[in-house]
């Protein structure tokens, strides 16, 4: 009876992902372009300063809300003259194309929500500037932009357009949450499962 003992089963290690290999000429490393870059980065933790204290104004004490107002306008305003200056650059630096390996379906579902996201961070300041306008608030004294710069009144106060940008606003503003996690979820799950180096475009 042969006695030789079995080989011991080695676990198959799944390599890192690799970058995506450039297959235009504009893009030869397959990377999105520094500025892009730094759009990108720069634009995460504002959002994330947005959200919060968009979601906690309303559990604020009096004393200490027009602080929290004052932080969340400005942030929005910033998100807005980002998200602006990100579509003008993208006018002459396109994104890196996608490899053909890319399915149809995951193409166009990160379209939709990247598109949906652009949308989302003009809409949601400007409907907020209008708002605080309408409601007799507008961006000066203590919740000037960036604390210093004073707007000037663009409007006289209008409950009713108030209201209904108030609505679009929460209504918006209730999205972005799901919109972001959309656009996380696609992101880990091309580095994490598909390991298709689509994430490491934009590091």
């Amino acid at each position: 009876m042969d006695q030789t003992p079995a080989a011991p089963s080695v676990t198959p290690v799944m390599s890192a992902p690799e970058p995506i290999r450039g297959i235009d000429t504009l893009h030869p490393d397959g990377q999105y372009s520094t500025l892009a870059k730094w759009f990108h980065w720069t634009t995460v933790p504002l959002m994330g300063i947005a959200l919060a204290t968009g979601l906690t104004i309303r559990f604020m004490k009096d004393d200490a809300k027009m602080g929290f107002y004052a932080l969340h306008e400005s942030v929005g305003l910033l998100i807005l003259l980002l998200a602006i200056a990100r579509l003008a650059w993208r006018g002459f630096s396109t994104p890196p194309l996608l490899p053909d390996h890319i399915p149809r379906r995951l193409r166009v579902t990160a379209s939709a929500v990247h598109h949906t996201l652009y949308a989302a961070l003009i809409l949601q300041p400007i409907l907020g500037f209008f708002m605080t306008n309408a409601y007799g608030f507008p961006m000066r004294g203590p919740t000037a932009f960036l604390g210093f710069i004073d707007f000037p009144k663009f409007m006289e106060t209008n409950e009713t357009l108030a209201f209904i940008l108030h609505w679009m606003h929460s209504l918006i503003g209730w999205a972005l949450p799901f919109l972001l996690l959309a656009h996380i979820g696609g992101a880990i799950y091309h580095h994490a499962l598909r390991r298709d180096g689509t994430l490491l475009r934009m590091l």
